[in-house]
């Protein structure tokens, strides 16, 4: 069977908002899209995520882990780290090994539990960054659920996204987009996941894994973030 798109890039966004890492071979899928993505966020002091929407420093916020990291069937030691780094500031170790405190009250859109708090030198890294109270969480797949909209995709889940597993951007809107600009955007704008040639469906891996297309994205605040 022959592809119906050609995947050109993989996107992974550890931090939710912050900037993403452009996978260069393969990403670990879960059942709640790539592995690392989207599995901590950045929340105020009363356990609401920041996004850029109101947050716009958030899209200077790099973060880097192990290239092992994306090695199927990989599992992180005690020495293994997502590194966070933004202008100003030190470069910030957060341990992969998942912690043991425990946030309640985390909040993002719609859903509202509790998170695995990652201490209080990310908390101080943060809250300086933004010049406000600030906390880091990582989801806790372990007590939590936080399902799709079931009216779009009902029985599956995902972690910090907005909406859905995945994003699927293709290279021909992107193309005709920025022929009407004076300026070109660039990919990273628009904070895909999946980067293809095509419109609908990708075909990717050993198997046949299929990607539905159930909505349209409506980050368009976010693609006029300029960083």
């Amino acid at each position: 069977m022959e592809a119906a798109a050609k995947v050109k890039s993989i996107f992974v966004y550890p931090i939710k908002s912050c900037r993403g890492i452009s996978v260069c071979q393969q990403a670990p899928l879960t059942p709640t899209g790539f592995r690392w993505d989207r599995q901590w966020m950045v929340i105020n002091n009363n356990g609401r995520a920041y996004t850029q929407r109101n947050e716009p420093k958030l899209a200077l916020v790099e973060t880097e882990l192990p290239n092992e990291a994306f090695l199927e069937g990989w599992e992180p030691t005690g020495r293994s780290f997502m590194v966070i780094r933004a202008p100003g500031m030190q470069a910030l170790k957060i341990s992969l090994s998942k912690p043991r405190d425990i946030a309640d009250g985390v909040s993002v859109w719609e859903w509202c539990g509790s998170a695995l708090a990652e201490g209080a030198e990310a908390s101080n890294w943060f809250t300086n960054y933004l010049g406000k109270p600030s906390r880091l969480v990582r989801y806790n797949a372990e007590s939590e659920t936080r399902p799709v909209d079931p009216k779009y995709a009902a029985g599956e889940k995902i972690m910090f996204s907005d909406c859905y597993p995945f994003m699927l951007l293709s290279q021909g809107s992107l193309d005709a987009l920025n022929k009407l600009l004076k300026e070109p955007i660039p990919i990273n704008r628009f904070r895909p996941k999946y980067k293809s040639e095509s419109y609908n469906i990708c075909l990717l891996s050993k198997s046949i894994l299929c990607l539905y297309v159930y909505s349209i994205c409506f980050s368009l605040y976010i693609v006029g973030v300029m960083f």
